[in-house]
């Protein structure tokens, strides 16, 4: 949090309330505006992280097969408006010369990504290319499936509806069969 300015932050979210005929010295909002302060800085501290650094320590290991984190939870927020979007990723490789990265190290680049203001297309595409540059497997494929509050809570307003992105490098960019791998075992329970 020490980058963010958590006044300047106070200061918007007071205006935006004044803005829209709110109260502000009423008993529910006046801590209102330092509560969204740090929320945001919380939200988006993935700023101000470097998602290669947690590929710096590899382990080389005689396995050179699917390692796939399937369902890794994350939240973001829509950088169109704001607002939350939230899902699971599922996140695979192949590893190349047995260079294999710690599992734990897959979930924490997605939750680096995701806490900025983000396109989840860009969630997608950045995690794959931050692991085929850190770990450089024969290949890699990323899933993302979110629910968009922008689509839930205003606009088109349909609730339970899920955006897909998904991102192949390497291998997976040609190889069908193995794309279809990938697939049936996050449809597994």
């Amino acid at each position: 949090m020490s980058n963010v300015d958590l006044k300047k932050i106070e200061e918007a979210v007071k205006m935006i309330l004044e803005a829209v005929g709110e109260d502000v010295g009423r008993e529910g909002l006046l801590d209102t505006p330092k509560r969204v302060a740090k929320m945001y800085a919380e939200m988006f501290s993935g700023l101000k992280e470097d998602p290669r650094d947690y590929f710096s320590t590899v382990f080389h290991e005689e396995h050179e097969e699917l390692v796939l984190v399937k369902d890794i939870p994350f939240f973001s927020m829509c950088e169109h408006h704001l607002v939350p979007f939230y899902g699971k990723a599922h996140v695979a490789y192949i590893p190349n010369d047995g260079k294999v990265a710690g599992l734990s190290k897959l979930g924490r680049c997605v939750e680096t990504v995701a806490r900025r203001p983000q396109l989840q297309e860009r969630i997608t595409s950045t995690v794959a290319d931050t692991i085929m540059e850190m770990l450089q497997p024969k290949g890699v494929y990323v899933i993302v499936e979110a629910e968009h509050m922008c689509m839930t809570m205003r606009g088109l307003k349909k609730p339970g509806a899920k955006t897909i992105t998904t991102v192949a490098r390497g291998i997976y960019e040609e190889d069908d069969v193995k794309r279809r791998e990938i697939i049936s075992f996050i449809q597994m329970s």
